[in-house]
C-alpha cells in the first residue's frame, strides 16, 4: 500500500522483562514517498545529482524500518557512503567524514520521532553565519543565502532562548534545497531544510526560518503524541514564532503577518464550511488516511488562537512565557497529548484553576478542541493598524462603485510597502475576483509594471488576479513566470486557476513546453490538474509542441484525487 505494511518480530520466549536485546533488520529501499532523487537538471547548478528526504508525517517508513509514530522517540546513528564531491548532511548532533573511504557517520544523541530523521546529499558548500549556525547551499546560491541570513539567525536564537530556555540541540544549521522540495520548510533538528525559492522574499524568509527555530522547542523537544493533535506542535510553534518576531521586529510587524494568515484562515473556512470536521483541533484520523492530509490552516492558526487565548488568561504574556519554559523543561524529549498541556497550565496558574477558566461559557477548553468552525476568540491586532489600515483603505478605494481610479492610484505607493502589506491587498482582490473589467484594467495600468520587479510571493498573486479575471493583456506574464518556476508553491496555484477558468488550453501549452524542467512528482500533480473534467481535450497550439513532447501526456485516467481537500488556489499561503 501507499503507507507500507507492518513488520512483526517475535521475541524469544526466554527473554526476561526489561532485558536489553538487539534486532538487526537488513533491508533495501529505492523510490518511496520519503526519498526524492533529482537529476542535475533539477538543481540550480545543473552540475551534480541531488537527493533529499522528507519524513513528515508518515513517509520515513519508506526510508528505514521504524516505529513511524510521533509517540515513539529514539536516538539514531547512520553511516552513509557517497561519491567524491557529494556532501552529505543529516539531522544529527554529531558527524564525521572519512575522506579516504568516502564515508560519513552521523549520530543524534537526543531522542527524536522517526519523522525528524532527515538526509540530504548533493553539491553543497557552507559558510558560517553565526557562532552556532552555518548555511549550506549550492555554490551559485551561497552568496545570496549569506547576505540574507548572516548574523540574524543568532539574534533569533537568542530571543527564543530568552523566552523559552536554552536551545538544546547544539547547532542550528540551514540547508537550502532545490525548488523540487515539496514544502516551504521542515524543522529537522540541527538542520532546517528550506526551499531556495523563498530567498527572494525577505519577509517570508524571516517568518519561515523563525517558525522552524520555534519548532526546536515546540515539536522537536516536546512533540504531539498523535497526528490527531498536530496543533500541539504547529499552534505552539506559531505562537512562539510571533513572540520572537515581536521581540525582534516589533508588535506592528507581527500583527500584520498575523492579519495576513488569519485572512487566509477565514478564506479556507468559507470554502470548507463551518461544520467541516477538519476544522477541529482534535481531528479524528480515520484508518488509511495520511495524516498530512489533515494539515491545514486550522492546525496552525486556530491552534495559535487557542494558545494566544491561554496567554491572555494570564494577563501578561511574560507570565505565559514562564509557563512555557516550565512545560518544555518538564516534557522535553517526550511526546504529549493536549490534556498534558492543559493540566500543566492550570497547575502552573492555580488562581486560574480556582476560577474554573477551563469551563468559561462559550470558551470552554473542550469546545476549543472539539468544536468545528472558526476560532472561538481571535487576537487583538490593533498594534498593527499603522500597517494594516493603508491596506484596508486602498482595497476599499478599488472596490467602491463608482471607481475613482485617480484617487485609488494616488493613495498608496506599493514600492514603499512591506511585502505582507502588498500580499494582503492582493489576496483581498483575489477574494473579490472576478472584478469589473474597468477595475482590472486600471489596476494593471497602475501596478502591473511595479509588481514585475517585486518578489515571487507578490508576483504570483498578481498573476492569479490576471487569470481569474481573464485579463488577456497580461497573460504573457503568466507564461513567463511559469517558464521560470520549478517549485510547487509557485506553479500549482496558477495551473489550478488556469484550469478552473477558460484558459486550460493555454495552461496545457505552457506545460508541454516546461514539463521537462519539473520534478516527476510535480509533473504528475499538474497532469492531474489538467486532466480533471477533460472531455474532450482542449485545443492545443501545436506550434508549441516539440518532438520531445509525449504524445499522450494526459492519457492516464484521473479519479477524484483531492478527497475534498481545498486547492492551493483557494488558500493563497506559502507555508
Amino acid at each position: 500500500t501507499d503507507y507500507g505494511s507492518s513488520l512483526t518480530v517475535s521475541l524469544p520466549a526466554a527473554l526476561q522483562p526489561h532485558q536489553p536485546f538487539q534486532i538487526i533488520v537488513r533491508y533495501t529501499t529505492a523510490d518511496g514517498p520519503a526519498i526524492w532523487w533529482l537529476d542535475p537538471e533539477l538543481t540550480y547548478g545543473n552540475a551534480k545529482p541531488f537527493v533529499f528526504t522528507q519524513g513528515h508525517s508518515v513517509c520515513n517508513r519508506s526510508f528505514f524500518p521504524c516505529f513511524d509514530t510521533p509517540a515513539v522517540k529514539c536516538t539514531y546513528s547512520a553511516t552513509v557512503k557517497a561519491p567524491a564531491g557529494i556532501q552529505v548532511l543529516m539531522s544529527a548532533t554529531q558527524s564525521t567524514y572519512l575522506e579516504e573511504e568516502g564515508v560519513y557517520q552521523f549520530y543524534m544523541e537526543y531522542p527524536v520521532p522517526a519523522y525528524l530523521v532527515a538526509l540530504v546529499a548533493g553539491d553543497l558548500i557552507h559558510a558560517d553565519i553565526g557562532p552556532r549556525s552555518r548555511v549550506w547551499a549550492e555554490p551559485c546560491l551561497l552568496p545570496t543565502a549569506i547576505s540574507k541570513l548572516s548574523g540574524i539567525v543568532e539574534r533569533w536564537l537568542t530571543a527564543a532562548e530568552s523566552l523559552y530556555g536554552p536551545y538544546i540541540w547544539g547547532r542550528y544549521d540551514i540547508v537550502f534545497l532545490p525548488p523540487s522540495f515539496p514544502i516551504v520548510a521542515m524543522e529537522n533538528p540541527c538542520l532546517t531544510f528550506i526551499i531556495s525559492s523563498i530567498l527572494e522574499s525577505d519577509e517570508f524568509l524571516i517568518i519561515d526560518v523563525i517558525h522552524e527555530v520555534a519548532h526546536s522547542w515546540f515539536g522537536n523537544a516536546v512533540t504531539n503524541a498523535t497526528w490527531e493533535e498536530m496543533w500541539l506542535s504547529e499552534g505552539l510553534a506559531t505562537y512562539a514564532q510571533r513572540r520572537i518576531t515581536t521581540e525582534t521586529y516589533g508588535a506592528a510587524f507581527t500583527c500584520l503577518e498575523t492579519a495576513f494568515r488569519l485572512d487566509a484562515l477565514h478564506r479556507q473556512m468559507k470554502l470548507l464550511g463551518e461544520d467541516n470536521p477538519v476544522s477541529k483541533l482534535q481531528v479524528k484520523l480515520e484508518p488509511g488516511v495520511n495524516p498530512s492530509n489533515l494539515m491545514n490552516l486550522f492546525t496552525y492558526e486556530k491552534g495559535y488562537c487557542f494558545v494566544y487565548y491561554l496567554s491572555q488568561l494570564c494577563g501578561d504574556p511574560r507570565h505565559f512565557d514562564s509557563f512555557l519554559r516550565a512545560y518544555i523543561e518538564k516534557y522535553k524529549f517526550t511526546s504529549v497529548v493536549a490534556q498534558d498541556l492543559l493540566d500543566s497550565f492550570l497547575n502552573f496558574f492555580p488562581e486560574l484553576k480556582e476560577q474554573c477558566v477551563e469551563s468559561k461559557a462559550g470558551l470552554e477548553f473542550e469546545r476549543w478542541l472539539n468544536a468545528t468552525g472558526p476560532p472561538l476568540a481571535e487576537p487583538d491586532l490593533s498594534q498593527g493598524s499603522s500597517l494594516t489600515r493603508p491596506v484596508e483603505t486602498l482595497f476599499k478605494l478599488w472596490t467602491t462603485e463608482p471607481l475613482d481610479s485617480v484617487a485609488a492610484a494616488s493613495s498608496a505607493d506599493l514600492t514603499k510597502w512591506r511585502t505582507f502589506q502588498t500580499v494582503l491587498f492582493l489576496d483581498r482582490l483575489l477574494d473579490g475576483s472576478p472584478l469589473p473589467h474597468e477595475v482590472i484594467k486600471k489596476l494593471s495600468e497602475c501596478y502591473s509594471s511595479q509588481l514585475d520587479s517585486m518578489n515571487a510571493e507578490i508576483r504570483i498573486r498578481w498573476l492569479q488576479i490576471v487569470v481569474r479575471n481573464d485579463y488577456y493583456p497580461d497573460l504573457y506574464k503568466v507564461r513567463r513566470f511559469l517558464e521560470n518556476q520549478m517549485s510547487r508553491m509557485y506553479t500549482i496555484p496558477l495551473y489550478e486557476d488556469l484550469c478552473t477558468g477558460t484558459l486550460k488550453s493555454f495552461a496545457l501549452e505552457i506545460f508541454c513546453q516546461t514539463q521537462n524542467q519539473l520534478h516527476p512528482n510535480l509533473r504528475k500533480t499538474i497532469q492531474q490538474i489538467l486532466s480533471q473534467g477533460l472531455t474532450p481535450l482542449p485545443a492545443i497550439n501545436t506550434t508549441a509542441v516539440t518532438a520531445d513532447t509525449p504524445a499522450m501526456v494526459l492519457e492516464d485516467k484521473v479519479s477524484e484525487t483531492t478527497n475534498g481537500a481545498i486547492s492551493l488556489r483557494d488558500v493563497n499561503v506559502s507555508a
